[in-house]
């Protein structure tokens, strides 16, 4: 089906507003719903899924130290809007087909607060026996400035309840941040990136097996999720008219598993002061910008002086990253569209800092620990691929337990040819850099013999993550500080059909030594 460009207004999501608010805490109410939506002008409504009944979901605006309670409320239908693989683990025929449960990711949250992927809940209950399960949420919100997003967790069916609609921004403020002058109210946008395809009755279309099904499953889980399509906040390639001035973008590549490569065809810079997890301590001028799954940007745009302009925002990150095929320029190769055609009402006294503040920087030689961990593809029991961390399963015993209070050297050993996203909760981290290694030698020996210098990292990684992108062929090492929580948390790939099956992993924060 072929749709036309820049025909739709790019929506903004609503700021969610409390229950109840009190000087003590403050607490919402979130229910998961079912709701047409129209995503494009020239196709029908579409049926989505999404948090309060809208896709993305309303913005949670919260501020630093603020205790804040939200009851997350699964109202979905009985049955699910895709098909479902019943052998994912996880995703049974005994179990509910819906199932949903809230991760917020990015959060410092206690593990009964974390969307842990067990601790699904049904309409009306959770899963019996779960000592994780529980319908409200505490957040305490104690981290810096940053752009968190909420997002569906649910062992098995990730993949497609994000896929149906069930993510939405989670903005924390803080001191700094309003000291800073960056742009700010209407001139503060979000942009969740995602890719999507359709049917011509509007319906979303999902894959419901590989093109070279060797299994004879049906339906059966795909490697991974690419469409053909463009989504910005529930757009399909939509505009948003600016004014000649700086505006402040805060950038989601909420995808299943493309990477976006953001440029823009007015050849200007961007301008990133901030990753994951809060501001880098200077702002640095760029003409790319790449996202993985889940990682965030803070960018500046300076349209100033661009009156009447119009300016693609257009990616070129191959499907299938980093070694699939080119976008096509004329469809997954455009993003949106900016149309400087607004009259600037005010001076814009706005600025691009020259300095965020400093960043605390993890030596190496305080770790307690140097994990060596390996991203492999396997075939499984059927013959399709199979995605594994240190070549375990989810159901296999812990052996991660890092300490609370210690920090760790983690080394992402890639051997396959994805450049996967790793996420780990609970935690922030630093890179501290790739190095390639001979991967033959390494399957056959399981020795590292590296092939060159260690890379560093590029000066937009050099702030706190908590994704960070792992390439083929190399050794992508982070430096973990584990606090301030115990318990049982998650680290996955983000692409979303690999955690989905079997790439996601159990670790346990244990108390002081």
């Amino acid at each position: 089906m072929k749709l036309r460009k820049f025909v739709d207004a790019l929506p903004i999501p609503p700021l969610l507003k409390p229950t109840l608010r009190s000087g003590e805490y403050t607490y919402y109410e979130v229910t998961m719903k079912e709701a047409k939506q129209a995503l494009h002008h020239d196709i029908p409504e579409t049926t989505i899924w999404g948090y309060e009944g809208i896709y993305p979901g309303p913005t949670i605006e919260v501020v630093q130290g603020e205790k804040v309670f939200i009851k997350w409320m699964n109202d979905l239908p009985e049955h699910h809007l895709f098909p479902i693989d019943h052998t994912v683990h996880g995703a049974e025929k005994e179990i509910p087909d819906v199932r949903t449960v809230v991760h917020l990711h990015g959060g410092r949250t206690e593990p009964e607060s974390d969307g842990y992927p067990d601790a699904w809940f049904s309409k009306g209950f959770g899963k019996f026996g779960s000592f994780f399960q529980k319908s409200v949420y505490e957040y305490d919100n104690q981290q810096s400035s940053r752009a968190l997003w909420y997002h569906d967790h649910a062992i098995g069916l990730t993949r497609l309840n994000i896929y149906a609609g069930l993510a939405g921004f989670y903005l924390l403020r803080d001191w700094r941040e309003q000291s800073l002058n960056l742009p700010s109210g209407e001139y503060e946008i979000p942009l969740l990136l995602q890719d999507r395809s359709f049917r011509e009755d509007g319906s979303l279309a999902y894959p419901v097996q590989p093109k070279d099904n060797v299994s004879g499953i049906f339906p059966s889980i795909v490697p991974s999720f690419f469409g053909d399509t463009i989504v910005v906040n529930g757009k399909v390639w939509p505009y948003l008219d600016v004014a000649p001035r700086k505006y402040r973008f805060r950038l989601l590549n909420a995808a299943n598993a493309r990477f976006f490569r953001l440029t823009l065809d007015s050849d200007q810079l961007f301008y990133q002061i901030g990753t994951d997890s809060g501001f880098l301590e200077k702002p640095i001028g760029v003409k790319s910008l790449l996202l993985a799954p889940a990682e965030r940007l803070d960018v500046i745009i300076d349209f100033s002086n661009l009156g009447g302009k119009k300016i693609t925002l257009k990616n070129d990150a191959p499907t299938h990253f980093p070694i699939g095929d080119p976008v096509d320029p004329d469809t997954t190769g455009i993003v949106m569209q900016f149309r400087v055609t607004m009259p600037l009402s005010t001076i814009d006294t706005s600025v691009i800092p020259d300095f965020m503040g400093p960043i605390q920087w993890l030596p190496e030689h305080t770790a307690r620990n140097n994990r060596y961990l390996q991203l492999s593809e396997e075939k499984d029991w059927y013959g399709r691929p199979l995605f594994l961390l240190d070549q375990k399963k989810w159901d296999d015993p812990i052996t991660e337990q890092p300490h609370v209070g210690t920090t760790e050297i983690w080394n992402f050993v890639n051997t396959d040819n994805d450049d996967h996203p790793i996420h780990i909760h609970l935690v922030q981290f630093q890179l501290l850099d790739r190095c390639s290694f001979d991967v033959d030698f390494y399957k056959k020996t399981k020795q590292i013999k590296y092939t060159d210098r260690p890379i560093p990292p590029h000066a937009g990684e050099r702030g706190w993550k908590d994704t960070i992108r792992c390439p083929p062929g190399f050794i992508t090492r982070i430096i973990i500080p584990f606090f301030p929580y115990t318990g049982q948390y998650v680290w996955h790939c983000h692409m979303l059909e690999h955690e989905d099956y079997e790439m996601m992993r159990p670790y346990r924060v244990l108390p002081p030594s």
